[in-house]
């Protein structure tokens, strides 16, 4: 194939793992919302956890079939992604509850300095001067239109810092993993959601009732809300898939700072749907700035020198380059 072949290939399976997970994000969003609002099920943990134990169904039917070659995640390292992983989740919920929604967002925001910091120190990294002032311009956009009220305490503070580093290494450990061990997308879920699925399942219920006071199990369930829930973990085996086939695909900080399409998509979707008081020309100059800074970091970090590694190679345990579902390129392909 020509290289130029397979430059336009590699630029169309990466706007589709994008577009996947923009819309499967953005889809979970809206459901959840109405879930919650609507229905009343105020479990985030437990739900989350009801999430990755549908993922991990679908990663065992997919094995069955034949889709998923076996491989093989050390203990140790599958052990602290989870750890990493749980922080996050049970962090931000927490960091919500304790914060201000102007703090947790400007938290949210920190994310990415904080990835980009680890891919300095870690990967050897380094970034243009453009790449630097995009990620500056995407940052200043997005809190422009989310950033209201900004109060801080000391636990909330101490809850958004566990919350921001634990996603940040989770995040980065997904790449980290995807390239030492040769897994792709399906195989790293493989490994890696029954685990989630389990502790969070575990402990959700009563890190729940911490919350809000309310029981998962006291719950007054009905077909409407059973099928919002079904809806909602349906949906949450693409999120999960398509962050793994982006994160591998790019970095964390790819992720991250284009990521943020799918808050401005939210907050669209969100006046048509929920109602346009909040539409002003305050968030639409912020929506404006954010675009604009996510187009000029495609286009700065795309370049030569705009984002590259120093002399680093990481080194992998296995040499797989063809084989089926097991290489990242493979099967993120094939997505």
């Amino acid at each position: 194939m020509a290289p130029a072949s397979k430059a336009d290939k590699k630029a169309s399976v990466d706007a589709a793992a994008w577009m996947f997970n923009v819309v499967t994000s953005v889809g979970i969003i809206i459901v959840n919302k109405a879930l919650m609002a609507t229905y009343g099920f105020s479990f985030a943990t437990t739900l989350t956890g009801l999430h990755f134990a549908t993922t991990t169904l679908m990663t065992v039917v997919l094995r069955w079939l034949g889709y998923i070659q076996s491989s093989h995640l050390p203990f140790s390292e599958l052990l602290k992604f989870v750890i990493f992983a749980n922080f996050s989740i049970v962090g931000m919920n927490v960091s919500l509850m304790w914060n201000s929604v102007g703090f947790y967002q400007i938290a949210k925001l920190s994310m990415i300095p904080v990835s980009c910091l680890l891919e300095v120190v870690l990967d050897k990294i380094r970034y243009s001067r453009d790449t630097k002032l995009s990620i500056a311009v995407v940052l200043l956009g997005v809190g422009v239109c989310t950033v209201t009220d900004v109060s801080v305490n000391t636990r909330g503070f101490i809850a958004a810092f566990i919350a921001v580093w634990s996603t940040a290494l989770q995040q980065y450990y997904v790449h980290f993993l995807q390239r030492k061990y040769s897994l792709g997308s399906f195989n790293l879920l493989g490994h890696t959601a029954p685990a989630q699925a389990a502790s969070l399942l575990l402990i959700g219920p009563f890190l729940d009732y911490w919350l809000t006071t309310k029981r998962v199990d006291a719950y007054d369930y009905n077909v409407w809300s059973l099928m919002f829930i079904i809806l909602s973990c349906t949906i949450a085996v693409g999120t999960n898939l398509s962050q793994f086939i982006c994160i591998g695909r790019f970095t964390a900080v790819s992720f991250q700072v284009l990521g943020h399409m799918k808050t401005i998509l939210v907050l669209i979707m969100g006046f048509f749907f929920f109602g346009k008081e909040g539409l002003n020309l305050h968030v639409v100059l912020g929506m404006i700035i954010a675009v604009v800074g996510m187009i000029w970091y495609g286009n700065a970090s795309s370049k030569p020198g705009g984002k590259e590694r120093r002399s680093h190679s990481l080194p992998t345990s296995r040499q797989q380059k063809h084989s089926g579902l097991s290489e990242s390129t493979e099967l993120d392909g094939k997505v």
